[in-house]
């Protein structure tokens, strides 16, 4: 049976010097010494957000490489302009643990000017927000503190049944403690679970472990509650993919992909 924990403060505490301390809630189902992709993900995320901007360009896109298990230990956080531009420029995040790079992240940067393109609208139909739903996740997994510390409500699919899905969902604590969370943060706090939403195998017998995530977003996330629209597709060789429709309460806006590496336990 599945034992909630007692939700810490947020999923990282900071250190000062942009170094965070993860909590128990960024711990995933895989094992006690390593986070679920989403906190760390987003972290990092919020470094790219917050890196100064001289002409106020918007993030259009990030792709982030997962280079192994991420600990739950201190991390460092480091961003550097790559490409500079007036109008478009791409900015390079990572984050390390005890000196070693554990995720890095490529973020293009764009201008947007109001009343410069003709709208083409995204045909994605977005769900309702279904009614408060009782926190199920996968059979034979009774600590899973990332998905505690989130609100889950599925319109279609779960977490016990396989096959495409679609979800609500927004964190019960900031992403960092004392400090706001951002849509884009907050996104990416759920956007890492894709995979496992829209899971065609079983959790107990297989491992399909995300090598990557790239977001490309039209407009940025708004409000507390963020959906996802995932599909994962598999080929025998042991290559999978998640693609994923993101939206909010205002509508459609973006597009994920993972890369998946996929093997029998």
């Amino acid at each position: 049976m599945h034992k909630s924990i007692a939700l810490p403060e947020a999923f990282f505490q900071p250190l000062g010097d942009n170094a965070y301390q993860p909590t128990e809630a960024t711990i995933g189902p895989w094992s006690v010494d390593s986070q679920h992709g989403g906190p760390p993900i987003a972290l990092l995320a919020q470094a790219l957000r917050r890196f100064p901007s001289e002409f106020g360009l918007d993030i259009a896109r990030i792709t982030f490489e997962i280079l192994g298990p991420v600990p739950v230990e201190p991390c460092e956080l480091r961003v550097r302009v790559l490409r500079p531009g007036r109008r478009i420029e791409l900015i390079q995040g990572e984050m390390l643990v005890r000196g070693k790079p554990v995720l890095l992240a490529h973020a293009w940067r764009v201008e947007r000017r109001p009343e410069s393109a003709v709208a083409v609208a995204d045909p994605f139909a977005v769900p309702p927000l279904p009614e408060a739903q009782a926190q199920v996740f996968f059979h034979g997994v009774d600590y899973f503190p990332y998905a505690d510390a989130l609100e889950w409500r599925f319109a279609d699919g779960s977490f016990l049944e396989p096959g495409p899905a679609t979800v609500w969902a927004r964190p019960r604590i900031p992403l960092v403690a004392g400090q706001p969370t951002d849509g884009i943060e907050a996104l990416l706090l759920i956007l890492d679970s894709a995979n496992g939403i829209s899971a065609e195998l079983d959790i107990r017998h297989w491992t399909f472990v995300p090598v990557d995530l790239t977001i490309n977003m039209h407009r940025h996330p708004t409000g507390e509650w963020f959906g996802m629209s995932a599909r994962t597709i598999i080929d025998t060789g042991g290559i999978g993919t998640v693609t994923t429709a993101v939206f909010d309460l205002d509508g459609a806006l973006g597009r994920s992909l993972h890369t998946l590496f996929v093997r029998k336990k």
